[in-house]
Order: structure tokens, then C-alpha cells, then sequence
């Protein structure tokens, strides 16, 4: 197995603004989105040709780094390499939904299962069942924008599911969720959407979010 020789050099004048967006949260090394995406660029395409169990090595070491950036570059390998993945690949990754979590982490583990799924759509529905009536809420929270890129390929009785499992659930991230997905399919299917905001009672921040399109 090769060994995983990387670290990020941050500018210490980026972390305190960092760390007071995410709430103090975690701790930052004051590497920006641009920056950390050109300094683990070598990395990124040099793991294209590991094997899988190297590059889940790989994403346990940076998960478990304490600067919150060694996060986001574990979420980006595992979606530069989401063409390898096979089912018990997302059962390992749904794991890290519990560990570390915020927003910021949840959403981009979401996009390499959206990802996942577009590649495996006759397997959407188990991918689904991992997140859904989850008792960890950022694990619904994915169950409920899981399909926030599927457009004509959304399954509205699986977002109507998700919806529903959690409208009258108080969690601030979760009524955001609920929003996102009915605002993002909205782009799409307008008409489902009004509908759907007519006949079902959401809290006011749902549907603040939902209708922003229409």
C-alpha cells in the first residue's frame, strides 16, 4: 500500500475568519477553496491509479487530521474517484457522515452521492435507505437532497418520503434541506413543486426556501 505523504500549508491570517464561519467549530489552517484545490491537485490525479484500498487508507488518515481542510481534501478524493466505488464503498463513506459533522462536510459528502447514484441509478433506492429515518439527522439530511441532481431523473416519491419523515422535525438544518430539494426541483418540475407546497403543511423556512423560483 503506498503511504500517504501530504500536507497542506496554510496562511495563519485566513484561519480566525474560517474558523468563526463554521462557528468555532474547527480548528483551520487558512487554506481557501482555491488554494486547497491547487495544493492537493498532484495528489488528487496521482490517486486516480491507486487501488481501493489505498485510497480509503488515504481518506481515513486526512478525515482524522485535526485542520478541517484535511476534510475537505478526504471528501475530494473520494469524489475524483466516485467512478470506482461499488455499493460497499458508500456504506464505509455514509460513515463519515457521523464524524466531524457540519454543513459543510454533510453537503459535499452529499454531491459524491449524487454523484454515485448518477453512475448507479438502479441502485438509488439503497443508497437512499442508508440516510433515510436515519436517528442521526445530517444523515437525513442527505436522504432528503440525495437527488438534488437527478432534474428529470428525480424520483418524487422518494423526496415526498424523505419530506414528510422530517416536516415537523425543528432542526434548522433539516427544514433548510427540505427547502433546497423542493427549490432545486422546482428548476425542473415547477408545476410538482406547487402542488406540492399546496397540499402539504411545511414549516415557514421550507417554504420560504422551496419557492424562491416560482
Amino acid at each position: 500500500m503506498t503511504q500517504l505523504q501530504f500536507t497542506l500549508t496554510g496562511n495563519p491570517e485566513n484561519a480566525p475568519a474560517m474558523t468563526r464561519y463554521m462557528k468555532n467549530k474547527f480548528k483551520f489552517l487558512g487554506v481557501k477553496s482555491v488554494e486547497r484545490k491547487t495544493q492537493s491537485k498532484v495528489l488528487l490525479q496521482t490517486s486516480i491509479k491507486l487501488d481501493r484500498q489505498t485510497l480509503h487508507a488515504w481518506i481515513a488518515d486526512l478525515y482524522q487530521r485535526e485542520a478541517r481542510e484535511y476534510q475537505y481534501v478526504a471528501i475530494d478524493l473520494a469524489t475524483k474517484n466516485v467512478r470506482k466505488w461499488e455499493f460497499e464503498d458508500v456504506i464505509i463513506f455514509k460513515n463519515y457522515i457521523a464524524q466531524k459533522s457540519w454543513w459543510d462536510s454533510v453537503d459535499a459528502w452529499r454531491t459524491m452521492f449524487g454523484k454515485y447514484i448518477q453512475r448507479h441509478p438502479d441502485e438509488k433506492q439503497r443508497v437512499f435507505e442508508l440516510f433515510f429515518q436515519s436517528p442521526n439527522f445530517w444523515e437525513r439530511r442527505v436522504a432528503i437532497d440525495l437527488q438534488l441532481m437527478e432534474k428529470n431523473n428525480l424520483d418524487p416519491e422518494m423526496l415526498t418520503q424523505a419530506i414528510l419523515a422530517d416536516q415537523d422535525t425543528d432542526e434548522f438544518f433539516i427544514q433548510k434541506a427540505i427547502g433546497w430539494a423542493l427549490r432545486q426541483y422546482s428548476k425542473t418540475n415547477p408545476e410538482w413543486v406547487s402542488n406540492f407546497l399546496a397540499t402539504h403543511k411545511l414549516r415557514a423556512l421550507a417554504v420560504r426556501e422551496a419557492s424562491k423560483y416560482l
